[in-house]
C-alpha cells in the first residue's frame, strides 16, 4: 500500500497543502477538530491520496495533523457513516471498495438527481454565474486530443460541483457530494476516476454549458441524464466483459 502524501500547511488555511512539508497542527486552532480532520480526510480521498482498499495510517495522519488520535477517529467515524471508509475490528480503518454493480447503482442515482440539479440550475442561474459557467473546460476546447487527464478530471469535478451549488437544495447537495466522491475516487481502473476518455465527454459538457447558459431547463436535464446513461453503458459493458 502506498502511503498517502503528507498534509502541508498553506499561508491562508491550515487545511490546504502547499509545497513545503510541515505539520498542520490543528490542535492550535479553535474550530472543531473533528470537523477539520473530517474535511481534510475528505479532500485527501478526492485527490486520491487514499486509495480503495488501503489501510488508513492513523498514527501518521494524527502526527501530520498535529492532533491526538481521538478527533481523527471521530472524523473517520463520520466518513464511515457516509460509506467512504470501513472499520474492521482489531485491524483498523480501511478505505472502502465498491463493486461495478454498486458503481452502476450510484450512477443511476446520479443520473436522476444531477439531471434535476441541472434543470434547476438552468432555471435559477444568474448572469454573473453564466459568465463563470462558460469558463469551464476552456483550456480543453478546440478539438485537440486531451492528454492532461488529471486536470480534466479536476475540471469535471469543479463543473458538477458548480451546478450543485446553483441547482441543488442543501440536503440534495450533501447526498450528491458523497456519490460524486465515490464516483471519482473509488474506481481503481478508471484513470483519475473518469469512466470515459475526455475526447468523448468534452462535447457533452460543452452542450450542457450552452443549454444552461441559455436557460433551457428541459434540455439541460436531458443532456445531463444522457451524459450519465452513456457512462453507465460503459460500466455495464465492462461488467459483462468480466463475466
Amino acid at each position: 500500500m502506498a502511503a498517502p502524501a503528507p498534509l502541508r500547511r498553506s499561508r491562508s488555511s491550515a487545511s490546504k497543502p502547499t509545497g513545503h512539508r510541515s505539520r498542520i497542527n490543528l490542535g492550535a486552532e479553535h474550530e472543531n477538530l473533528d470537523q477539520k480532520a473530517y474535511h481534510i480526510l475528505k479532500s485527501m480521498i478526492m485527490d486520491r491520496q487514499l486509495l480503495p482498499g488501503e489501510k488508513i495510517p492513523q498514527e501518521k495522519l494524527a502526527e501530520d495533523l498535529g492532533i491526538s488520535r481521538t478527533p481523527l477517529i471521530n472524523a473517520l467515524k463520520f466518513l464511515e457513516k457516509e460509506k467512504l471508509v470501513q472499520s474492521i475490528p482489531r485491524r483498523g480503518f480501511f478505505m472502502r471498495t465498491f463493486t461495478k454493480n454498486e458503481m452502476i447503482s450510484i450512477f443511476e442515482l446520479r443520473e436522476v438527481l444531477e439531471g434535476l440539479a441541472a434543470r434547476k440550475a438552468a432555471q435559477k442561474i444568474t448572469d454573473s454565474q453564466i459568465v463563470q459557467l462558460q469558463k469551464f473546460f476552456k483550456p480543453f476546447a478546440g478539438g485537440k486530443d486531451i492528454v492532461d487527464i488529471r486536470n480534466y478530471a479536476r475540471e469535471d469535478r469543479r463543473f458538477h460541483h458548480f451546478l450543485l451549488d446553483i441547482g441543488a437544495k442543501e440536503f440534495l447537495k450533501s447526498i450528491l457530494e458523497t456519490y460524486n466522491i465515490i464516483s471519482y475516487s473509488y474506481q481503481v481502473l478508471a484513470p483519475e476516476g473518469l469512466v470515459r476518455h475526455p475526447r468523448e465527454t468534452i462535447h457533452e459538457h460543452q452542450a450542457m454549458i450552452e443549454a444552461i447558459a441559455r436557460r433551457d431547463a428541459e434540455m439541460a436535464e436531458t443532456l445531463m441524464r444522457r451524459h450519465f446513461q452513456r457512462s453507465m453503458a460503459v460500466l455495464e459493458g465492462s461488467l459483462n466483459t468480466d463475466e
